[in-house]
């Protein structure tokens, strides 16, 4: 076996075949160690060279699939620093050789250092240099086929659904159902924003009553099917039920939030294992011991530092937390992701090679992903897009939910309506539940607009026509019903349907009615440029004009997003170290 795979070729330590370039500031393939490896191994169309792996079976169009099993991730030692890689890294050799000055981190390091990234591997992509090693990792990337081709990058706000599996298949005994293909037992959106200033991670509990869509999906023998959807049933069967894939749970998400996804990472129990184990350890911490008989999690209050079998004990434990819910669990989860980022930006893990080829093998192997980020360089691409996120600026927060009333013992959750919908909308509107500092155009934080303030007209004098150019069917009619028995507005009138649909509520009027826009734009909750003044005055009684847009959702409702989270929603900050578990 080559150098390149799991074995090493000849004895040489593949580690000791990179070498660091002080001019990249990257470690990178010795020229003679290169010409040696191609000469090995017989080079395939393209030129690049791949290492040999099991056939994978593919869906139509040549996209690979998830095999029926999947094994467990093997625990093996990547190449470890040889002499060359430490003394060319500034470690010291035999003799006490002067020690040379370290080298700056390059500008691919230091955004490795800063970024929130997709909380494991999108930070360690971007250090693949070498072709080999990328050829290396492509092979241990999976892939699914969800019938929705995006590009890896985007010029806008980027939103991954992370999805945890809890598949036993090929992973013999341990947790979960040992006869289940797997739920979706642990789903993260993870949005980041435009500008790339700030994260939000939004975890969606397991045990949600839900609506789960129609789902196209790709068959093992390429045929294409469509598993229907289903009514009132709980969001982890989402995935791996009567034949689900990622994609159902994707399609679920998106018409939950309204929040568009562009693509998916999928993992299973074996990559809390590993990847904790490749980055030494996370640190956690515990308010009173823990004794789970379930997880079989045995920890005294106080911090600890979990790898490997642990890790996954504590990410899966909720029997001796909080009230022994889901929802106390994914506080853990919430914990141990926001340690898992600082622990791998504020160490030397993304620096040494040795620690580095470990998280990146462990991460890829642990991978599941969509086709439009199957490679090491697309990966690649898609985090060199969000790669500025600071911890600072990484906001953790669970779905906000009810106990089921229709439930006397209570074991599943529906959604909270009053404080989850601003929360969507925030997300949709790209608006960050930190504050970054950064103003938007009108001068606002957070990119919300401000305009000079103008004397407000009584209510009793707004005079507006309120027409329907949305979706939402008799949306005129509610408003007018709105804002004559609840605002005092009686001189507004319902004008019917507008000549043609707009996307974006507007208000139009003279210049001499900006008071009373003023008014009625507070109580509609109006962004500013929706407000639409002409420059002549309007006729004595003349009405402005209101049409309500697809942004419209019902009378008393906000037009504009709001820009604060709402009131006694669970929320994490992922540079907070002092989160310790109840």
């Amino acid at each position: 076996m080559d150098a390149q795979g799991r074995g090493r070729a000849g004895g040489v330590d593949p580690a000791d075949q990179w070498v660091f370039n002080p001019d990249t500031g990257t470690y990178e393939l010795r020229p003679d160690a290169a010409a040696s490896a191609a000469a090995a191994s017989p080079t395939p169309r393209g030129g690049r060279r791949r290492r040999a792996a099991p056939p994978r079976q593919r869906g139509s169009g040549g996209h690979r699939r998830i095999p029926a099993q999947r094994p467990a991730a093997e625990e093996e030692d990547p190449p470890p620093g040889g002499r060359r890689a430490r003394r060319a890294a500034g470690g010291g050799g035999r003799g006490g050789s002067r020690r040379k000055p370290k080298p700056p981190l390059s500008r691919k390091q230091k955004a490795l250092r800063t970024t929130g990234g997709v909380l494991g591997f999108l930070m360690v992509a971007g250090c693949a240099s070498a072709y080999w090693v990328y050829d290396h990792f492509n092979g241990n990337i999976q892939s699914v086929d969800v019938g929705i081709d995006n590009d890896a990058t985007a010029d806008g706000p980027v939103n991954i659904l992370l999805i945890g599996t809890d598949t036993r298949q090929g992973q013999g005994k341990g947790y979960g159902d040992a006869d289940s293909v797997g739920h979706a037992d642990t789903t993260l959106l993870f949005h980041v924003s435009k500008d790339r200033s700030n994260a939000t991670v939004l975890s969606i509990p397991r045990d949600l009553i839900t609506d789960i869509p129609d789902c196209p999906t790709v068959q093992e023998d390429g045929s294409r099917k469509v598993i229907p959807g289903e009514r009132n049933v709980r969001f982890n069967t989402s995935l791996g039920q009567q034949g689900r894939d990622p994609g159902c749970t994707w399609r679920t998400v998106e018409q939950l939030t309204g929040i568009k996804i562009n693509h998916f990472m999928m993992a299973d129990f074996q990559a809390v294992k590993t990847l904790s184990t490749a980055v030494g350890g996370v640190e956690v911490c515990v308010s009173k011991d823990i004794n789970d008989p379930k997880s079989h999690l045995r920890l005294k209050a106080g911090r600890h530092t979990l790898k490997g079998e642990q890790a996954l004990a504590f990410v899966r434990t909720r029997h001796s937390v909080g009230t022994g819910s889901d929802l106390s669990r994914i506080k853990l989860q919430q914990q141990f992701l926001s340690s898992m980022i600082r622990k791998m930006k504020s160490g030397d893990t993304l620096t040494n090679p040795k620690k580095l080829w470990k998280l990146a093998d462990a991460a890829t192997k642990a991978l599941t992903v969509d086709d439009g980020i199957d490679t090491v360089r697309k990966l690649v691409n898609l985090a060199n897009t969000i790669k500025g996120v600071d911890t600072e600026h990484v906001s953790f927060v669970t779905l906000p939910v009810l106990d089921n009333p229709a439930e006397k013992v209570k074991t599943t959750v529906v959604l909270d309506e009053a404080k989850a919908k601003p929360l969507f909308r925030m997300i949709q509107a790209d608006h960050s539940l930190t504050d970054t500092g950064k103003k938007g155009k009108g001068g606002g934080k957070g990119g919300k607009e401000t305009s000079a303030p103008v004397e407000k007209a009584p209510a009793a004098e707004v005079r507006v026509d309120v027409l329907n150019g949305g979706e939402v069917i008799g949306a005129a009619q509610q408003v007018v019903t709105w804002l004559q028995n609840t605002k005092g507005v009686p001189l507004s009138t319902n004008a019917g349907n507008a000549p043609r649909k707009q996307a974006r509520t507007t208000l139009e009027f003279g210049a001499n009615q900006a008071a009373q826009a003023a008014t009625l734009a507070e109580m509609m909750g109006l962004p500013d440029s929706a407000l639409k003044q002409r420059s002549t005055d309007a006729g004595p009684r003349e009405p402005m004009r209101l049409v309500l847009g697809a942004d419209f959702e019902s009378a008393g409702t906000p037009i504009a997003p709001p820009t604060k989270a709402p009131e006694g929603i669970d929320q994490m900050n992922a540079s907070d170290k002092n989160v310790c578990a109840q």
